[in-house]
């Protein structure tokens, strides 16, 4: 195999762990140095094809730099349970709200009749919550992302969101960074809990709005991103703008892997080979 190809560039995180995300607490931080873009596009596989594209929210299209997510679910989990919220061993990147409280839950040897029905009660908490603390939400657009989105919206492309984060909190971080506009429709966490749902949901959603016959790519930084669109049948574009690296993200087999978003506008963007792995 041929080695990688390598661009130089100014954006952050094409390698770093810049993903903050709901349960980091904002502990993760954030690096500026230059990095080395790298693109891998499959054989065959165009981009620019897709009729609709369904993003990712935290560590695709923005990264959290607050606590405001983390602190709605700890509070909750403590107001309906009495429980402390400790996420050591609990699977939280590219997991959905829900997944994340089914897990936390079993952790805690809290018996799934007795939780269950109380779902409804403690999500519409969460997320009245984060509505209450927005204007504590500290988010940073994730790197190429602006540029992605405007050429993708001048070409007429039909976008959306495809989250595991809650419908108002995930909105709500959208929202706040500027981003709304862009969208004309969500999936998310709530009444979904697996992200491959989710997933099929973005997808019928934009085949109801663009019709039956729409193409549809999926957008996303984990390789949970990966696993659901494929799962769906959906090609997917994983962008290292999150918590996994370019190479952790390419050995679960994406037909593209980009650095960050605004590699998708390179005018050599073509003759990108297969990196060696």
């Amino acid at each position: 195999m041929e080695p990688e190809k390598t661009r130089t560039g100014d954006s952050a995180g094409a390698g770093g762990r810049l993903k903050s995300g709901w349960a980091s607490g904002g502990s993760a931080s954030s690096s500026t140095a230059a990095t080395d873009h790298r693109v891998y596009l499959r054989p065959g596989f165009d981009w620019r094809a897709a009729d609709a594209y369904l993003f990712d929210i935290d560590g695709t299209l923005l990264n959290s730099r607050d606590a405001v997510h983390y602190h709605a679910f700890h509070h909750a989990v403590e107001h309906f349970f009495g429980l402390d919220l400790r996420l050591d061993g609990i699977p939280v990147h590219g997991n959905t709200d829900i997944g994340i409280l089914r897990a936390y839950l079993e952790a805690a040897n809290v018996p799934e009749s007795e939780w269950q029905p109380r779902v409804p009660d403690v999500t519409a908490f969460m997320c009245a919550e984060v509505t209450r603390n927005a204007e504590d939400l500290r988010i940073e657009i994730c790197p190429g992302i602006l540029s992605g989105l405007n050429h993708l919206q001048s070409q007429g492309k039909l976008l959306g969101v495809a989250s595991g984060n809650l419908e108002s909190i995930g909105w709500a971080k959208v929202e706040k960074c500027g981003l709304r506009g862009y969208f004309s429709f969500g999936a998310f966490s709530g009444e979904r809990e697996k992200r491959d749902d989710i997933i099929a949901h973005g997808i019928r959603q934009a085949r109801a709005l663009h019709g039956p016959e729409t193409c549809v790519y999926v957008v996303g930084d984990t390789p949970a991103d990966i696993a659901s669109a494929h799962a769906n049948n959906a090609p997917v574009i994983a962008a290292a703008t999150g918590i996994y690296s370019f190479s952790e993200l390419l050995d679960h087999n994406p037909e593209m892997c980009i650095a960050c978003c605004e590699d998708l506008l390179q005018p050599d963007l073509d003759d990108a080979p297969k990196p060696e792995i």
